[in-house]
């Protein structure tokens, strides 16, 4: 998101920045893009550590700022836990790198600040370091990885989300046969309703007939209130985000829109019986094309990070790494890397979180994060 930035010293700017980014950043660099006067929105690093190529470190920031349209300049800001020695600031030497690989690529820099438990100062000017309680910071305040922490649920939707997830399955079995666990083909088979079978709950049943037309349903998460959705809507979220096939037409359509799931899951049905896979879909997951509606991925993250707190753990892998997905998706690499990590501790090697966490520890970002 583009603002105007407007601050009258040093020290004004830097009380914006938590504001700018909706938290407190800790051990982390802080890179604000520029087009003349105007961010270009906020960057977050994991400061390098004492063994990390810092040269590296810093050609890798430059060179992502370099792929934002129109920006000519940026602000570098340091959130150390390292204390400041005499009047000698931390983490010199990266400062140092910024500038030198900002300079090469023809990029202003406005300033260089760090910010340690005690004090603060610039690269930029003679005066000692100053005391951080000039800059107003709220110690209450959460750091990056505050948001990521799950809603609070209660327990009787928990239970009744674990209950309506058991009946689900038995509905599942009996709409589409035991197969249906399998392949997305047998997910979606016309019904074969056994009236001689053990009765099931009949609002699994109709909550199961939901699915039979995939791109309806995804779309209709985009519309849930994440607080007063129901525990059968939570068990058919969760019972199509533990398999890939399905949970991949949804990213693609919360991503892309209804008509994107349609072709995802003609494409996927195709795959199935032998056919190559569409490239772009494939690549929609990589973070190539349109910028999504940031909006609607949030709205549909909400529900999900209800769907992970609401389940048993043996469900919540696939949420875990939706949310995964979706927080990279908008740009919160720090959130994504918790759920990630989260989906593999009760999953080991999940495919889609393990994706995630190789975006976030290589830095890669959606190619649409560049783009306005």
């Amino acid at each position: 998101m583009s603002s105007i930035v407007k601050a009258a010293d040093a020290a004004q700017f830097l009380s914006l920045v938590p504001r700018m980014l909706g938290f407190r950043p800790r051990q982390s660099l802080v890179v604000i893009p520029f087009d003349g006067s105007t961010s270009l929105g906020a960057m977050r690093f994991d400061l390098p550590g004492a063994d990390a190529e810092v040269d590296r470190f810093a050609a890798t920031i430059i060179g992502m700022v370099c792929r934002l349209e129109r920006a000519d300049g940026l602000a570098a800001i340091a959130f150390t836990d390292d204390p400041a020695v005499g009047t000698e600031l931390p983490h010199a030497d990266l400062s140092t790198a910024i500038e030198v690989r900002a300079d090469a690529c023809g990029l202003r820099v406005v300033d260089l600040l760090t910010v340690t438990p005690e004090v603060w100062g610039s690269f930029y000017e003679d005066a000692a370091p100053r005391s951080v309680a000039d800059l107003g910071h709220d110690d209450e305040a959460g750091d990056q990885q505050a948001g990521a922490t799950l809603p609070e649920v209660d327990e009787a939707l928990t239970e009744a989300t674990d209950s309506a997830l058991e009946a689900f399955g038995d509905a599942v079995r009996i709409l589409c046969g035991p197969e249906a666990a399998g392949g997305l083909a047998s997910a979606v088979d016309s019904c074969r309703f056994d009236p001689a079978s053990t009765r099931v709950d009949p609002q699994a049943l109709a909550a199961v007939c939901r699915l039979d037309d995939l791109p309806e349903f995804f779309e209709s998460v985009t519309g849930w209130n994440a607080a007063s959705v129901t525990a059968y809507d939570l068990a058919a979220l969760a019972w199509c985000l533990r398999r890939p096939a399905l949970r991949d037409i949804a990213l693609v359509q919360w991503s892309e829109g209804m008509s994107a799931g349609d072709e995802a899951l003609d494409g996927q049905l195709r795959w199935e019986a032998g056919e190559e896979y569409p490239t772009h879909l494939a690549m929609r997951v990589w973070g190539e094309g349109e910028r999504p509606d940031a909006a609607r991925l949030s709205q549909v993250l909400d529900v999900v990070r209800v769907c992970a707190a609401a389940t048993p753990p043996s469900a919540q892998p696939g949420a875990y790494a939706t949310a995964a997905w979706l927080s990279w998706a908008l740009g919160r690499s720090t959130h994504a890397d918790v759920y990630a990590r989260r989906a593999c501790e009760i999953e080991p090697e999940h495919g889609l979180a393990e994706i995630v966490r190789s975006f976030v520890a290589a830095g890669h970002l959606p190619d649409w994060a560049f783009r306005r």
